[in-house]
């Protein structure tokens, strides 16, 4: 092993160039893995530490014990606790303080006239806390507020808005307050929680703004007196709380919010990441396999001689491995540093584009420095194992032979196995799209597909490459033909140089089919359903946003050009056990505006103790028409109300429908997410929507949109999902061309004789730069062509699978202006992969590459 050992180092040391594609492939797949792995340990101990730091002096924390969680939410709903239980708090032993937290939605309004906040992160308003030490908040700037209308703003907050002490703006809880700020807070140290902005009112305008009633709080904050433990205060307490109200540490309560933050936030962006550092190193893969397997071609004849001087077929792929070896360590620590850069380049980054990353050095796991070191060095040596199988394998006659290129084509044996997993993917995936719905099932059909076409490969570039070649052959005479047969030389070599390609451009393109999908399934959905003229919306997602107010379709609705102008509210509650969003409304008002297919019963006199759901809903809960349903709200009460009226569609409508009054005695902040207004015959629509704009200017400013409008900023959060997509994959093409240019590179050298030739007999520079470019521009679209058509198929499983396994019925949309850039790009990307390896092919001395061996 010793001499195995010795002639792989000496290997490395005379062709270091050979290995730069599969250094830099590993390096930046390790380091990608790793930068993502120590930053989501790095923001994970930061805002423990946070959250520590800010809810240091609560030790108890009493609130509502029941939640309700609606399919799709990850947090529940809780009642408020009434905040006459402060005065019983305060005279248990042990109780040192207690005050009520009455917390709510509130979004401010900048100085531009912009909402702060709002895309994704809660924006919460709620009274400042007087006892320091229960208030996780600290005064950083000004003063805490004392009259009515005066707020302290969370300080990054108040940077996004350019609001200052002494500004006065507009507060949205959702009706339109006017405000001044008198202070700037910090909240464990930072500007700001994560992107959460938080807004402290006096306690009598949180009541006012926030709460359904005076005398409700979301929570009531407890401090313990010297020498009481956490554990002994919450034991205390249970003992005097009523039934359905509980307490909890305030270290349980910080890991709650921590794992909040966790969940919503740092899981999701982790993933996100580590799928494609995934696809990266799968990406790698193929690009590790290629170069080991072209270098074990070459070096036929040297294995071949080692095997007659005595060498074992052991020895021979163990100095190959030992070679893998040795780039995949190296380029794997190099990884690891490189990730430690990304990841301190990250903790730089976040603050300039407004995500305030929380201060202290970068925590790095056990975790985060093995499992990439481990990846990166198991990916490459998993490459090149097969090459180095074949490597102990040569025979040692083949050292009298005077070619040592692969000329290998696809087997039978691989055109049966790639046949088998094609019709295998193509069941599975008929199974989870048409007969049962399944994402699993739908899944593993389109990782099928992808063995399918790595396995295919040599078989079809063997007809893609003529087929792509011909107008290549055409255009360019001689030099177009030579390209052509040099990328047929060996199918099996520019297969797998293409795969690594096709696995970027399929991924791409998948996710730009489900993008386009995800757009045109939202263009029908308010086409089908919003009869309509404007829709009246805050653009916000996830928790963000305070939503509209409900005395603005009211408002609207007082208009001359309006016919109807109807909220849709949202409120929760378990329908027969299970949580269901319901939505509140006029729903006389919204058969009017929406369309919501064939009803049965009547709309119009739902009352309290009437309710309209879905057909598909009431066939899950064997409902009908006079049928009873129990809805069981988060105070606790249980009612039974009777099915008034079922209807074909929901969408925008929602599942569940109840009168504003039915919901009343139930609500906390009551808000509506959406206004559709209808006009009367004969209005301009112009006109009314400027009619309808002046109202909403006195009412918070939100947006009001055409039908048309409205569908695309409902979309609009897809095209910066796809930009970040576009972005990330950046890498796993870069990976893709490193793999072609080395391929390339490699590919001359073997033809370093057959080079000198061409150029001997009459073929000019220029002309055989233009050979080398064409046939990496010929890879690349085998490449990218493969990529299309699998990233377009496994979107319309996505889409077909999604929409079979939820209540959405999505549409299928192919971009084809998207995908032509796509292509475009994934050409491009081949010329410019071409270009090095044709300089270098161009620079050979015409008299040494005849000469050569």
């Amino acid at each position: 092993m010793n001499a195995s050992l010795r002639l792989s180092v000496s290997s490395l040391r005379a062709h270091k160039r050979r290995f730069a594609g599969t250094f830099l492939a590993v390096f930046l797949g390790v380091a990608f893995l790793a930068g993502t792995l120590v930053m989501g340990d790095t923001l994970r101990a930061s805002f423990s530490s946070m959250f520590g730091d800010a809810t240091a002096g609560t030790d108890a924390v009493v609130r509502s014990a029941d939640t309700i969680t609606t399919p799709g939410e990850s947090q529940g709903v809780r009642q408020p606790v009434d905040t006459s239980l402060v005065r019983t708090i305060e005279k248990v032993p042990g109780v040192a303080a207690a005050a009520p937290q009455i917390q709510g939605r509130g979004q401010l309004v900048g100085t531009d006239g912009k909402p702060v906040g709002g895309q994704g992160p809660t924006t919460l308003a709620g009274n400042w806390i007087t006892d320091s030490r229960l208030n996780p908040y600290r005064i950083a700037e000004g003063r805490a507020p004392a009259r009515s209308g005066e707020v302290v703003v969370n300080r990054g907050a108040a940077d996004k808005g350019g609001l200052r002490i002494g500004d006065t703006t507009t507060l949205r809880t959702p009706d339109p307050v006017e405000v001044t700020v008198v202070g700037l807070a910090t909240f464990g140290g930072q500007d700001g929680m994560a992107q959460v902005t938080f807004t402290g009112m006096t306690r009598a305008d949180a009541e006012k703004y926030l709460t359904a009633r005076p005398g409700q709080a979301a929570s009531i904050q407890v401090r313990a007196g010297p020498g009481v433990s956490q554990a002994r205060l919450v034991s205390e307490l249970t003992s005097v709380l009523p039934d359905g109200v509980e307490a909890i540490t305030g270290q349980e309560s910080a890991r709650e919010n921590t794992d909040m933050i966790s969940s919503q936030f740092l899981t999701l962006f982790t993933t996100f990441l580590l799928v494609f550092s995934g696809v990266a190193l799968l990406v790698a893969t193929f690009s590790i396999h290629n170069t080991f397997a072209i270098v074990v071609a070459q070096r036929t004849r040297d294995n071949a001689l080692l095997r007659a001087l005595g060498a074992s077929r052991r020895q021979v792929a163990g100095a190959t491995l030992v070679e893998a070896g040795a780039v995949a360590v190296v380029a794997s620590a190099a990884g690891l540093v490189g990730g430690l850069g990304i990841a301190a380049g990250l903790q730089a980054l976040f603050p300039a584009i407004g995500f305030p990353f929380p201060e202290g050095g970068l925590v790095i796991g056990t975790l985060s420095l093995l499992l990439p070191l481990a990846v990166g060095i198991l990916v490459c040596l998993g490459s090149a194992l097969l090459p180095a199988v074949r490597a102990g394998r040569t025979a040692p006659l083949a050292a009298l032979r005077e070619s040592a290129a692969d000329r290998s084509a696809g087997s039978r044996t691989r055109t049966v196995v790639g046949g088998a997993c094609a019709a295998a993917a193509l069941a599975s995936t008929l199974v989870g799209v048409l007969v049962s719905p399944s994402l699993w099932s739908a899944g593993l059909g389109g990782v099928l597909a992808l063995v399918a076409f790595v396995v295919l490969g040599p078989a079809a570039s063997r007809f893609a490459v003529r087929a792509l070649g011909a107008p290549v052959d055409r255009l360019r005479g001689v030099t177009g033909g030579l390209a052509r047969r040099n990328a047929l030389r060996s199918p099996k070599r520019t297969a797998a140089t293409a795969s690594a390609l096709m696995i970027g451009v399929a991924v791409v393109s998948l996710f730009t089919v489900f993008g386009a999908s995800l757009k045109a399934t939202m263009d029908r959905t308010v086409s089908r359903s919003f009869a309509g003229d404007v829709a009246v919306s805050n653009p916000s997602f996830g928790a963000g946003g305070s939503g509209l107010s409900p005395k603005l379709a009211p408002a609207i609705a007082r208009q001359p050009a309006v016919a109807e102008a109807v909220g849709l509210g949202r409120g929760v509650a378990k329908v027969d056990g299970s949580g269901r969003a319901l939505t509140v409304t006029d729903p006389a008002a919204l058969g009017r505006v929406f369309d919501l297919g064939t009803v049965r019963g009547s709309l119009d006199h739902l009352g309290t103790q009437g309710i309209a759901i879905t057909e598909e809903e009431a066939g899950r809960q064997h409902l009908t028409v006079g049928g009873t349903a129990r809805l069981t709200f988060t105070d606790g009460t249980t009612r039974p109300f009777t099915v008034r009226a079922v209807y074909g569609r929901s969408e925008l409508a929602g599942d569940y429908v109840i009168t504003r009054a039915a919901w009343a005695p139930h609500r906390t902040q009551d808000s509506d997410t959406l206004v559709a207004v209808a006009f009367r015959p004969g209005v301009d629509p112009a006109e009314g929507k400027a009619a309808v704009q002046q109202v909403a200017e006195r009412n918070g400013n939100p947006s009001v949109q055409t039908r048309d409008e409205y569908a695309q900023s409902s979309a609009g959060g897809i095209d910066m999902m796809l930009s970040l997509v576009y972005a990330l994959l950046a890498l796993a093409v870069f990976i893709a061309l490193l793999g072609i240019a080395n391929t390339l590179t490699l590919a001359i050298h073997e033809r370093t004789r057959e080079l000198g030739l061409l150029r001997a007999v009459g073929q000019t520079r220029s002309q055989l730069r233009a050979m080398v470019r064409w046939e990496s521009v010929l890879v690349a679209a085998f490449g990218t062509t493969g990529g299309l058509v699998l990233g377009a198929f496994l979107g319309w499983v996505l889409v077909e699978a999604s929409g079979g396994a939820s209540d959405t019925a999505f549409a299928f949309a192919l971009p084809p202006v998207r995908l032509a850039v796509v292509a475009l790009v994934g050409l491009a990307a081949g010329a410019l992969a071409g270009l090095r390896p044709a300089r270098r092919a161009a620079r050979l001395d015409v008299l040494r590459a005849i000469a050569a061996e």
